[in-house]
């Protein structure tokens, strides 16, 4: 079976270390950030030492840098319930804080598939829809979305050329070098060509 490769997310990812292992890409549309996460911190934040929500990128730039931490990049994250819990599976240093999401109903978490980005004990980062994860106990960080934007190379079926449906958005892949891919819309863009980007 070929693995899955990008979704839509919004998951609240750091990225902590030195700036020589990342690269960024800036253009009119969209900015990137590739990362190896062999290379450099990759984590998943959801609430400070308090269990209080951080809810915002500042002040998790703030926390890290009482801990003597540096902040790099950092894209908000994840899809959230009302007051801020994760809608769907999120697991955090190996212990599952919201439980994986198979429901249907309306709404972007549930354009099927979705999918779930994560990163192993040994910092490989994948990407698998919904049905195909299985936590095998190897899993650091996980955050599930939706939907996906290519399954298999190719873009969502669901989505459609010339769509009016924009937002700004953002985004995650795992490139064939296992490296990994954060993209931000900077503009309002429909999933089609947001998936076409990515493609």
């Amino acid at each position: 079976m070929k693995q899955t490769k990008i979704f839509l997310s919004a998951i609240a990812l750091l990225l902590v270390g030195v700036v020589a292992f990342a690269f960024i890409q800036d253009d009119a549309i969209f900015l990137a950030y590739r990362v190896n996460p062999k290379e450099l911190d990759v984590k998943l934040y959801w609430q400070d030492e308090h269990n209080q929500n951080f809810g915002s990128i500042q002040n998790l730039k703030q926390a890290l840098a009482k801990n003597k931490k540096q902040l790099l990049f950092a894209m908000n994250g994840g899809m959230y319930k009302p007051g801020g819990p994760p809608q769907g599976l999120y697991i955090q240093n190996k212990i599952t804080l919201s439980p994986l999401d198979t429901a249907t109903a309306n709404g972007n978490f549930y354009l099927k598939p979705n999918g779930v980005f994560y990163l192993t004990t040994d910092n490989t980062a994948a990407i698998r829809t919904t049905p195909n994860f299985k936590d095998n106990g190897k899993i650091k960080y996980a955050t599930q979305s939706g939907p996906m934007l290519l399954i298999d190379g190719q873009i969502h079926p669901s989505f459609k050329e010339g769509s009016s449906n924009k937002n700004v958005r953002n985004g995650v892949g795992i490139l064939p070098d296992g490296s990994i891919l954060f993209v931000l819309s900077k503009q309002a863009i429909n999933f089609y060509d947001f998936a076409n980007y990515f493609k």
